[in-house]
């Protein structure tokens, strides 16, 4: 096994949660790994904040991405959570395979983390071994870094790093870290960690960091705690809308995989659907399609339901008022969820002034392709150059199995369009900036993992990046890249990497 070796200068570390009581984590340096090789590093993001991407890619920066190197300043630490995983409560989960570095603040003042992931056992690791294998680890770099360039709240990856070890999970895999970056690692079960044990001062704690670090408007308002709840409700509204207007399905919406600063975490079982169905599952433990895609939003409010449980001691001294405050601030989430899908979806349409039957409109598109297997991201990048002419509809109609209920549909909205006016060019543009041509499809990525994972090359690896980094562009050259699968590629299932 390596050691650690001198600390080295690589991050300025402005370090916040490390002040917290010790009973919020676990002090403790990631485990050195035997042989660390640079796979990619993100340097833009490194530039983002603050960093020189030339040193992070040196032998020394690649060792501290591994793990092999503690930082200057750097205060790594497992931290504490619970969770419900599948609706089950788990009192005590915890980072068992992950360790926060520290906090750097970036070129826009936010403050972020930086975490190292497959970085070696802690106390919350429930006997794994703290590691994670190259394919995962390669996953969750595409498919973070493709939700940041399509606009979706994320973390993000700044580097992968194989490990030069063995991980075993079914077969012996080649080990990787990975570094994320988020606006915090707090999740709904870091509050549930607390509450369940009783702890109401680290509750208050805790949620007075949060409105500090994340939500400091909150501190005026009358009952700050509300305010934080009623925030976290918002945010959460608005990103799982976002999800399910790119086609986007989690996999594991476990409470301690929802990010109370809203954005998306822990992309395991992650997939992007090719043929719209609401009740489409990827994810391989999901055998009751608990986390199907149209299940996501109820999902998320019996998910906030559990967070606004552990504020109850926080939002009124009456048990009554309380739980009164809850279930007021846990009702608004449909309303806000609404909102922000329909909007998302008449721009989706080009309809930009609202109208009471657009939300019909749309979920009558959606119900014609559920019907007739069409192909989500594709119907909808279409109907950009569609919404400039009849001329174009052949290509959105030879999607469905049945292209008369294309046609059906396509007349009521060209009515709409002609009631809304306005220039048929300016709405194509504006329809192709919400309706991206690439995203990350699952034959695409399973064929660059498995490319690198069984034979060391990484080139479809990159090439997938690289068309990820502009989806709403046409690129012509990588228009396979845009292709539904073929019959035999399609991905039935994702698994989880752990």
């Amino acid at each position: 096994m390596a050691e650690h070796s001198e600390a080295v200068a690589l991050f300025e570390f402005h370090n916040s949660y490390a002040r917290l009581p010790d009973r919020f984590f676990a002090r403790l340096p990631p485990t050195p790994v035997a042989a660390p090789r640079l796979v990619r590093l993100n340097e833009r993001l490194a530039v983002q904040l603050g960093l020189d991407p030339e040193e992070l890619a040196t032998p020394e920066g690649v060792a501290f991405l591994a793990g092999n190197l503690v930082p200057e300043k750097g205060e790594p630490l497992a931290m504490a959570y619970a969770g419900h995983q599948f609706g089950t409560f788990v009192p005590q989960l915890g980072d068992g395979r992950a360790i926060l570095l520290g906090e750097v603040v970036d070129r826009d003042g936010v403050r972020r983390d930086i975490q190292l992931k497959g970085s070696g056992p802690t106390p919350f690791s429930r006997r794994g071994d703290g590691r994670a294998a190259l394919g995962p680890v390669l996953r969750e770099y595409i498919v973070s870094e493709a939700m940041a360039a399509l606009g979706i709240p994320t973390t993000r990856s700044l580097a992968a790093v194989t490990s030069g070890e063995t991980v075993w999970r079914e077969t012996p895999l080649p080990g990787a870290v990975l570094t994320r970056v988020a606006s915090s690692h707090i999740r709904v079960g870091t509050f549930q960690y607390f509450a369940a044990r009783g702890d109401v001062d680290a509750v208050r704690r805790l949620a007075d960091y949060v409105i500090a670090r994340h939500y400091p408007e909150a501190v005026a308002a009358a009952n700050p705690y509300r305010a934080l709840l009623d925030t976290v409700i918002s945010r959460q509204a608005e990103l799982v809308a976002k999800w399910l207007l790119i086609g986007f399905i989690h996999g594991v919406m476990n409470t301690d995989n929802m990010s109370i600063a809203g954005e998306t975490i822990d992309y395991g079982p992650c997939a992007f659907m090719d043929t719209y169905h609401p009740a489409t599952v990827f994810s391989s433990i999901d055998s009751g399609g608990r986390y199907a895609y149209g299940n996501q939003p109820t999902i998320a409010q019996w998910n906030l339901a559990r967070l606004a449980e552990t504020l109850l001691t926080l939002l009124a001294e009456d048990q009554d008022a309380a739980v009164k405050e809850a279930q007021e601030a846990i009702d608004a989430f449909a309303a806000r969820f609404e909102t922000a899908y329909a909007a998302g979806l008449r721009r989706k349409l080009g309809l930009f002034q609202s109208r009471p039957d657009d939300l019909s409109l749309a979920q009558d598109l959606l119900e014609r392709m559920a019907a007739n297997a069409a192909d989500f991201t594709l119907t909808f990048r279409f109907l950009c150059d569609a919404a400039v002419g009849p001329e174009a509809d052949a290509s959105v109609r030879r999607l469905f199995t049945d292209p008369g209920a294309y046609d059906d549909w396509a007349a009521r909205w060209r009515r709409r369009l002609a009631e809304e006016g306005g220039e048929a060019s300016d709405r194509r543009k504006m329809m192709r900036a919400v309706n991206p041509a690439f995203i990350p499809r699952n034959h695409l990525v399973e064929e660059a993992i498995s490319a690198a994972v069984n034979n060391g090359d990484f080139s479809s690896f990159e090439t997938l990046l690289a068309v990820l980094s502009t989806p709403y562009e046409d690129q012509p050259a990588f228009a396979r890249f845009a292709d539904p699968p073929r019959p035999d590629q399609i991905v039935h299932q994702t698994f989880c990497g752990t």
